[in-house]
């Protein structure tokens, strides 16, 4: 196992350790870079191979036994020379994951990505740009364990894009916000820190944003297929799967399918984080069971009042809580994990 070839797909350390239990058989290790349903692709120490999932993992993802492979895992493979065939029997131990609730009424989680070092929240500076949107991008984020950063594309097109900037800013507390163009590079090279060798970094937003073309833009080639928005400013499914790509400066960057609905797990620290402002305010709320709706002394409301905090971004915060609260608790947010936002994870890259 060439393991210089293999840390061009992000190998490293923790991976190295995990597969200390499965060295001496006839597997080897290699990172999902492509999920086409029935099969994947994946990055191997001797290039690039097709492979499938036995019925054996099968039955264990079936039964909660095993994650279902996605495109950033590292695997186990085995290439079975008779068959002609290439197998995944394990799914190595996940760094982070990036994951949002299973589209329609299921409560399902759907695993997006994973071992991320950074997730790339983009929008475009178009009629398309909706901070509630990225209120709902950054909890998912914020709870993925990567590093969240907001992109603003299609800054050419926008008539005060500084302005934008700011207003979103002000929404995304401590994360970096960015405002670029793939047309005309502008604020690409501000990218350069997240994309370092062997860092990976997950696009996510909705159809439409610019997530192809800017992945194009730092490939320095068109390998995503792109297409015109239409009139009404929606943007039409390019990316049908999800895929890793390598760039030239050694980072890798993942492009996923436009998002029409972006569902909220249980992710009670992701939303903490992305609202801290509010969690802030709540401290100082007379009743620690405090709502935020007709309770007196409910400094959250004050600051609603007092023009210091938006009522829509309120009625945000109210919104998402309703998706991550969980049946067996009949208590606010913040009264959960108070004590835990004394002392906020550190999350590392």
């Amino acid at each position: 196992m060439d393991e210089q070839v293999l840390e061009k797909w992000g190998w490293g350390a923790p991976f190295r350790e995990a597969w200390r239990a499965r060295a001496g058989t006839e597997e080897q290790p290699a990172r999902i870079t492509a999920d086409y349903g029935v099969e994947y692709l994946l990055g191997t120490a001797s290039g690039e191979l097709r492979a499938t999932i036995p019925g054996k993992l099968r039955m264990a993802i079936r039964k909660g036994d095993s994650a279902r492979p996605v495109v950033g895992d590292w695997v186990s493979f085995e290439p079975r020379s008779q068959e002609g065939t290439t197998v995944i029997q394990a799914v190595l131990p996940r760094r982070t994951q990036l994951t949002r609730k299973a589209a329609g009424r299921t409560t399902e989680e759907q695993v997006v990505a994973a071992n991320l070092d950074g997730v790339f929240l983009v929008s475009a500076l178009t009629k398309e740009l909706n901070p509630r949107r990225l209120e709902r991008y950054l909890t998912v984020a914020w709870d993925s364990g990567a590093q969240p950063v907001v992109l603003l594309t299609k800054s050419d097109l926008s008539e005060d894009a500084s302005r934008e900037r700011e207003r979103i800013a002000a929404l995304a507390g401590d994360v970096p916000v960015h405002t670029v163009s793939a047309v005309t590079g502008e604020g690409l090279d501000a990218l350069a820190p997240y994309l370092g060798r062997g860092q990976t970094v997950a696009l996510i937003g909705s159809s439409g944003v610019g997530k192809s073309t800017l992945i194009n833009r730092l490939l320095g080639s068109a390998r995503q297929e792109v297409r015109e928005v239409s009139e009404d400013d929606k943007g039409r499914h390019t990316t049908t799967h999800r895929e890793l790509f390598i760039l030239p400066g050694g980072g890798l960057v993942i492009d996923t399918p436009g998002m029409r609905e972006l569902g909220v797990m249980e992710s009670e620290e992701g939303l903490r984080t992305a609202f801290v402002d509010i969690e802030a305010l709540a401290a100082n709320c007379r009743f620690s069971d405090c709502r935020h709706e007709r309770e007196p002394g409910c400094a959250v409301r004050e600051a609603v009042r007092a023009g210091t905090l938006s009522p829509e971004r309120l009625d945000a915060f109210h919104k998402l809580f309703q998706e991550v609260a969980r049946p067996e608790y009949d208590v606010p947010l913040q009264t959960r994990g108070r004590q835990e936002l004394k002392t906020p994870r550190k999350r590392g890259r």
